[in-house]
This record gives structure tokens, C-alpha cells and sequence, in this order.
């Protein structure tokens, strides 16, 4: 996904109220910038960080600015990071589309936001084959459709992608969920959109949630799969590249 227009940058300020971040222009101007990203967003928000901001055009919105990328130091250096986690399912979609990622391949039909399950849920992606495409009212688990769940992942640690980067009782729900979608005969994937390219593989990140990695590791072994692809990041443009390892031991 190219940006465009092209983003701008800055240095951050601080991030405060979940959604908010105060970022100073190179042009010295200060900004308040909308932060698409529920989690703790470790690692990407330390003040003083380079960033770079996308603006809207639409005069409705409150916040002109939205919070795309930061660059953050690693152990060779630095990377780019993806924050705004609006963008993931665009990429995977995108990265599916395009023929890239090779295990979401053979599907006729992909549709978006589709309800599901018994706990009231949406999945991001409901795939199927020619002929049988579920309305949202008629969603159900059949031997030839695949609900895909994706997660955007940033925190990193010694190359190692984590998810969750904070107690996250909604993604422990999607994986009741998609346990239910492989119980009643379907295929269900969580995809893992890690959203930088200084990483290795991927795990849960039992120290922040260890009940979301024992329901992982559960669903897995259940039958549901576990993706991960990383992604290139620059400020012209983001995109799913290369799938990663998931290990669960």
C-alpha cells in the first residue's frame, strides 16, 4: 500500500489519552494527531521518536493528523514501525489479492466484516468458494470457507514478534470463536500482520497475557492456524513481504 499523499514528518511529543499523540512538524508547527492503536504500543512511543503523519482532507474530522509510522532503535540500529493498525487488514488483503500469502490462495470470494459466532463477534475476512458466498445474515461455518482473523503486531523483543502488547480479553475471544468455526467444520485462521522488518518469528507474548497465549497454544492444537507474515516499511509505502514462523514452544 503506497501512501498518498505523502506522509509528514516530525518528532513525537508524547502520546496521552490512548488516542492522541502531540507531534512537532519539521516546520516547527505543533499538531495533535489522531493514534489508530488500542494496545500499550511498547517500544514505538517514546518521546522524541521520529514520526510520520498522514493528513486527512475531510473537514469533518476533529484530528487532521493520523499517527502512521515511528521509527524506533533496535539492536542494529533502527526500523520503521507501522502503528496505525486501520491499515492491517487493508495489507493482508492486499497481500491475499495479490497472490502473496500462498495458504489464503483458491477462495473465489473474500468478504469483510461479516458477523459470526456466538459471542456477538465480526470476522475480518470471510473466504469462500464460487457459487456459495454467505451473506452477513446467513454467516455460518461450511467444509469450503475460511474465517480469517488478522491482528496488527508492533512489539518486538530479540527479533521475536509478541502479541499481545497488553491484556487483550477481546483477542482471547476471537480465538474462542474461530475454535468454534474449526469445531462446527470450517477453517479459521489468525493472521498476525507484524508490522516491521527486524523480526525473525513470532509468539505469544505469555508475560503480558499469558491467558491469550494458553488459548492460543488451545486453539492450535484444535485445529485453528496460526500465520505470520511481516511486513516492509518505508514512508512512501507498507507492505506484507514474508511470512514468519509462529512457534508456540
Amino acid at each position: 500500500m503506497k501512501y498518498s499523499p505523502a506522509l509528514i514528518s516530525g518528532c513525537l511529543i508524547r502520546r496521552y489519552k490512548r488516542f492522541l499523540a502531540d507531534v512537532e512538524l519539521t516546520t516547527g508547527e505543533v499538531v495533535t494527531a489522531h493514534t489508530a492503536n488500542t494496545g500499550a504500543m511498547t517500544g514505538c512511543c517514546e518521546p522524541g521518536s521520529p514520526v510520520w503523519l498522514s493528513r486527512s482532507s475531510n473537514m469533518k474530522r476533529k484530528y487532521a493528523y493520523t499517527w502512521e509510522l515511528v521509527q524506533v532503535a533496535n539492536g542494529e540500529g533502527s526500523t520503521l514501525v507501522g502503528i496505525n493498525t486501520m491499515l492491517s487488514n487493508h495489507l493482508v488483503r492486499e497481500a491475499i489479492e495479490q497472490g502473496v500469502v500462498a495458504e489464503l490462495q483458491g477462495y473465489d470470494n473474500l468478504r469483510s466484516e461479516v458477523k459470526y459466532g456466538q459471542e456477538n463477534s465480526r470476522i475480518d475476512f470471510l473466504l469462500s468458494k464460487a457459487g456459495i458466498a454467505l451473506s452477513s445474515s446467513e454467516a455460518r461455518s461450511t467444509d469450503t470457507s475460511c474465517y480469517v482473523e488478522v491482528k496488527n503486531v508492533t512489539l518486538v523483543a530479540k527479533n521475536t514478534a509478541l502479541f499481545p502488547d497488553a491484556v487483550s480479553k477481546r483477542g482471547s475471544k476471537h480465538l474462542r470463536e474461530l475454535m468454534q468455526v474449526v469445531k462446527q467444520g470450517g477453517r479459521a485462521v489468525i493472521f498476525y500482520c507484524v508490522s516491521r522488518a527486524d523480526v525473525s518469528d513470532m509468539k505469544p507474548a505469555d508475560a503480558i497475557d499469558m491467558e491469550y497465549g494458553q488459548l492460543l497454544r488451545l486453539a492450535v492444537s484444535a485445529g485453528v492456524e496460526a500465520l505470520a507474515y511481516m511486513a516492509e516499511v518505508s514512508p512512501d509505502e507498507i507492505v506484507l513481504r514474508k511470512k514468519i514462523p509462529v512457534k508456540l514452544v
